[in-house]
């Protein structure tokens, strides 16, 4: 008997080792979003994370990380930036922004190269409260260094982005559009996500399928607007709006 729980104890965990497999195989589909000025130092300026979708040659991002105005006029554009993974040099590629939704935060650029391991989405309404996820980005890049990082999750809630408000003195013009052009279900988790960790996938475990985008912005400035730390609870935009955008995109 006691030999018997000795084996047990020893055998490995199935979930950690297939966690494992799939970081090993969702980390070729990461890469650091930004913009490249040549004149500047550093020449990439890092804003957020993104991951491959599509025929290869598309990734997916928040809006806001590419929404800023670029500096054309000293030849600023957007770009990618390949981390380095198991030795060599990180690459660069340029890009440029085909699509975007700012209704939810998703935007889709379109990366120059040949093309890059896609990552696949879950099956549309697969996703429950209590399912464990992982995201995997760059979680204060700028400082710590372009290394993709991955968190695990849990999907502790779905929930609708705008909260209806006790009374009408707390009703805000973001609040108010919000109402007027419907809410929509967000995935709460119960991890903390950074500056940085916006447009990473959150996918599933074991298949590495992407379930949602993590979102630091869009979402936090309507439900957590008081406060300025990172809190424990992140938010993921569901993969279904990034899909829906994907079936418009145009060569």
């Amino acid at each position: 008997m006691v030999a018997l729980a000795s084996l047990v104890l020893a055998a490995p965990n199935a979930s950690a080792m297939a966690l494992e497999d799939t970081i090993a195989r969702v980390k070729p589909s990461i890469m650091a979003v930004g913009t490249y000025q040549a004149t500047r130092s550093p020449q990439f300026e890092f804003r957020g994370t993104g991951f491959v979708v599509g025929d290869g040659t598309l990734v997916a991002t928040n809006a806001h990380v590419v929404s800023a105005t670029l500096d054309t006029a000293h030849l600023e554009s957007i770009a990618i930036v390949i981390p380095a993974i198991g030795g060599g040099d990180t690459r660069r590629r340029e890009a440029r922004v085909i699509a975007i939704d700012k209704e939810h935060d998703i935007a889709l650029l379109r990366i120059a190269g040949t093309p890059l391991p896609a990552l696949a989405f879950v099956a549309p309404g697969a996703t429950r409260e209590g399912e464990m996820t992982a995201f995997t980005g760059f979680p204060i890049g700028s400082v710590l260094g372009l290394v993709p990082v991955t968190h695990r999750a849990m999907v502790a809630a779905i929930t609708p982005i705008a909260l209806p408000s006790a009374n009408a003195n707390g009703l805000d013009e973001r609040v108010v559009r919000r109402i007027q052009t419907g809410a929509f279900k967000v995935l709460q988790l119960d991890a903390t996500a950074y500056p940085g960790n916006s447009g990473s996938p959150l996918y599933d475990t074991a298949t590495g399928d992407v379930i949602g985008i993590i979102n630091m912005v869009l979402v936090k400035a309507t439900k957590e607007a008081a406060l300025s730390q990172p809190s424990g609870i992140s938010f993921a935009i569901p993969a279904e709006y990034l899909r829906e955008l994907l079936e418009h995109v145009k060569d």
